[in-house]
């Protein structure tokens, strides 16, 4: 495991998805790589990857297998399964794959961050290696109101950049950067509680994957945003 800064790897064929795990742990300090099959993924998990979080099913690829996969080729990470049904025969798979958790997608913010601060960081977490079969314990309410306080100053310290970000592709006519950008700050928004903002990057990127700029879309985020 990394001793500074936690590595992450987001699995899931479903870009969306993807981007909207991977802000969040960005957001929670985490360095985080993606993978979209299976392949990529075991090409990314080199040996400083600490966390690997998985969609069950990886487009038509099993990502429980991937798991499997990945311990036997070494990997000391810890394995985190989202899903968007749990069932009882899923997680106990889950389980016996290495996973210390199935949680349902779309993955709620507090119950991401809470987890993994509690399970992959810190002296106690190396020493945890009990089964975690619901999310039910991970809603104490002192903890997860300072837990959302701290992800909401985090937002709004990267809120200038992501919007930076966005305005900058928007203005080299990059539409898959802007794609990119702007759905990230749409998972982030909407999971912290901006749906405005969540929205509108959802109509930006919509937009950029049409190859169309929206400028005016921008020049209203940058506004709304108060940025």
């Amino acid at each position: 495991m990394g001793d500074d800064v936690l590595t992450a790897l987001v699995v899931d064929a479903d870009a969306l998805a993807r981007r909207r795990v991977t802000g969040l742990l960005r957001l929670g300090g985490w360095q985080v790589r993606e993978a979209a099959d299976v392949a990529t993924a075991r090409h990314l998990a080199t040996a400083e990857i600490d966390l690997v979080v998985t969609d069950a099913l990886i487009g038509a690829e099993d990502g429980l297998e991937l798991l499997r996969q990945l311990r036997q080729d070494g990997s000391q990470a810890r394995f985190l399964v989202v899903t968007r049904q749990v069932t009882d025969e899923l997680r106990a798979q889950a389980t016996a794959a290495g996973a210390l958790a199935c949680l349902t997608k779309p993955v709620d913010a507090g119950v991401l961050l809470d987890f993994l601060r509690s399970r992959t960081t810190g002296p106690a977490a190396q020493g945890n290696t009990h089964e975690i079969h619901d999310v039910d314990d991970l809603h104490d309410a002192d903890v997860e109101a300072e837990l959302m306080d701290r992800l909401q100053e985090m937002y709004v310290n990267a809120l200038p950049g992501r919007v930076s970000a966005i305005e900058t592709h928007t203005r080299q006519g990059n539409g898959p950067g802007v794609a990119s950008a702007a759905y990230t700050l749409a998972g982030t928004s909407g999971q912290l509680g901006h749906p405005e903002v969540a929205s509108l990057c959802r109509a930006i990127a919509a937009d950029a994957r049409r190859g169309v700029m929206a400028h005016s879309r921008v020049q209203y985020l940058h506004a709304l945003a108060g940025v």
